[in-house]
């Protein structure tokens, strides 16, 4: 099978494809046969592979698909059937943990369906397990025109809370509110935490989506609401602080809360992956206006796997960009 693969650590230009043994599936596990593949950011730091894929069962290895003890994935999955997945690595064959297969929702294609698994579990993650987002609140959602970002902004919004962006440009603001932002400010040309302020009245937001990190600490706590969670997720933005950051958040109250997906054991994201099939997957439904919609930057076949890595590196992607592979 084709996977891609890199000899040395570097930029895009070292990834290339290589020709590699189609793994084989252990017990409880699925052979997926990926059809398309979503870049992540954290790709950036870890060539050359995506955390997510949409593709067809293959084979199997289940202790008994209709006993009355299968798993919910044993009993919808058989040879030829579509699926998603959140998977650390691959290439053009996968092996997955059964726990970690979703159906893909009728009416999407293999790369629409690929956008979903790692951005919209990390932020259903990000708002409900550990922002506990009540209907209400007000969320600010750092990278708003990201994969999470633009799955957050859809997700609080079905959550009955009120999403506010940050962003680069008037492009990304202006796809950020066609989804659903409340409000969205660039960066680059005014303060975000003020007018996060002037938003909200003064009253600063209740749930802060932040994957940059260091320079954005000061504004964040500036406009975090009393009682507020912060949610820290990535460091684009750098790792280090210089202030009183402590006395800051103490004096709101406020809650700061870490988390990553991809260092996550399997039992956590296969409780992930259940909850986000049961509660949230339904409501990618092509029939229904008020549906969820994954949002698809560019598509490129694997063999531009160079390009794609070094579009991703200019920053410019509004949504997922994502890999086709041959069938």
């Amino acid at each position: 099978m084709l996977a891609v693969h890199f000899d040395k650590p570097g930029g895009p230009e070292n990834l290339y494809l290589k020709e590699v043994a189609k793994p084989s599936p252990g017990e409880g596990e699925v052979l997926l046969k990926v059809a398309a593949s979503a870049l992540n950011r954290a790709d950036l730091l870890q060539i050359p592979r995506g955390l997510a894929a949409a593709g067809t069962g293959r084979d199997s290895r289940f202790f008994n698909k209709y006993s009355p003890g299968a798993s919910l994935v044993a009993q919808w999955l058989r040879i030829g059937d579509p699926a998603i997945v959140l998977l650390p690595s691959g290439g053009q064959y996968v092996t997955v943990p059964e726990g970690l297969l979703m159906p893909i929702p009728a009416g999407l294609t293999m790369p629409q369906a690929a956008a979903i698994p790692e951005a919209w579990l990390t932020a259903s993650q990000l708002l409900h397990l550990l922002g506990n987002v009540q209907a209400g609140d007000s969320v600010l959602i750092h990278a708003g025109a990201s994969g999470v970002g633009t799955a957050a902004i859809q997700l609080t919004r079905m959550a009955g809370a009120v999403p506010l962006v940050t962003a680069g440009s008037q492009h990304r603001l202006q796809m950020a509110e066609t989804l659903g932002a409340a409000a969205g400010f660039n960066y680059k040309e005014e303060d975000f935490s003020e007018a996060t302020l002037k938003f909200s009245k003064g009253a600063g937001v209740n749930l802060i989506l932040d994957c940059i990190g260091g320079s954005y600490w000061e504004k964040n706590v500036n406009c975090l609401a009393l009682d507020g969670r912060w949610i820290l997720y990535g460091l684009t933005g750098g790792a280090d602080i210089s202030g009183p950051l402590f006395s800051k958040i103490l004096f709101k109250r406020g809650s700061l809360i870490t988390s990553l997906l991809r260092s996550r054991d399997k039992k956590y994201k296969q409780m992930l992956v259940k909850a986000f099939t049961e509660q949230i997957l339904p409501h990618f439904s092509t029939g229904n206006p008020q549906s969820l919609l994954p949002v698809l930057d560019r598509v490129y076949p694997i063999t531009e796997i160079q390009e794609a890595h070094a579009y991703m590196e200019t920053n410019k992607n509004v949504g997922k960009i994502v890999l086709e592979l041959p069938q």
